[in-house]
């Protein structure tokens, strides 16, 4: 709004000219890239774009630092460590309902839990534990190999990421297991 010595005035707002910065709409949009259809590349031939835009809400993370005493107490008591049957092995755990109720596995999906911070980060943060396709990666390791988008899709990472984490662990494998190990990995592959 223009302000002249304090006070604004319909004559001074009648005065200003306005320039159109970017007032285009979606529709606006749309009717330009049907009057010229080579405007686009990235279009098929059915007019849809190849590559759908996915907004995924990015992963929220607790840090257990910046939770004050008051927090802590009252989260010790809503939820108390209460013992009950989870199972312990992967034999115990193929035959459990999927997608998988035990948030706490360290295969489970839907968290991560960094054991030297004690943080906690919610993979999903915009999904319920039963909202999920895939809830362990145990199950998604027994399906064979998928690409990297699939894997950044079920881990709510981009596909960067997980090259970046392939690369990372492929490098520890060598100097943990020597080539014998990686050029085992190499074969079955």
């Amino acid at each position: 709004m223009l302000k002249t010595k304090g006070t604004t005035t319909d004559q001074d707002l009648d005065a200003l000219e306005y320039t159109d910065i970017d007032t285009e709409t979606e529709a606006d949009l749309e009717v330009e890239a049907a009057a010229d259809p080579e405007s686009d590349a990235d279009v098929d031939e059915a007019g849809c774009d190849p590559r759908p835009i996915v907004r995924r809400a990015r992963a929220k993370t607790i840090a257990m630092k910046r939770l004050t005493k008051e927090e802590l107490r009252i989260g010790a008591l809503l939820y108390p460590e209460r013992t009950y049957w989870r199972p312990k092995n992967r034999g115990e755990c193929a035959n459990v309902a999927r997608p998988c109720p035990y948030v706490s596995c360290k295969y489970h999906l839907y968290i991560d839990v960094n054991p030297a911070t004690g943080s906690i980060k919610i993979n999903f943060p915009d999904l319920e534990v039963w909202e999920l396709q895939h809830s362990c990666a145990l199950d998604v390791a027994n399906t064979g190999g998928i690409t990297l988008e699939e894997v950044g899709e079920i881990l709510n990472l981009t596909r960067e990421r997980i090259r970046q984490v392939e690369v990372r662990g492929l490098l520890k494998l060598k100097e943990e297991g020597g080539e014998d190990m990686l050029s085992y990995l190499s074969s079955s592959i």
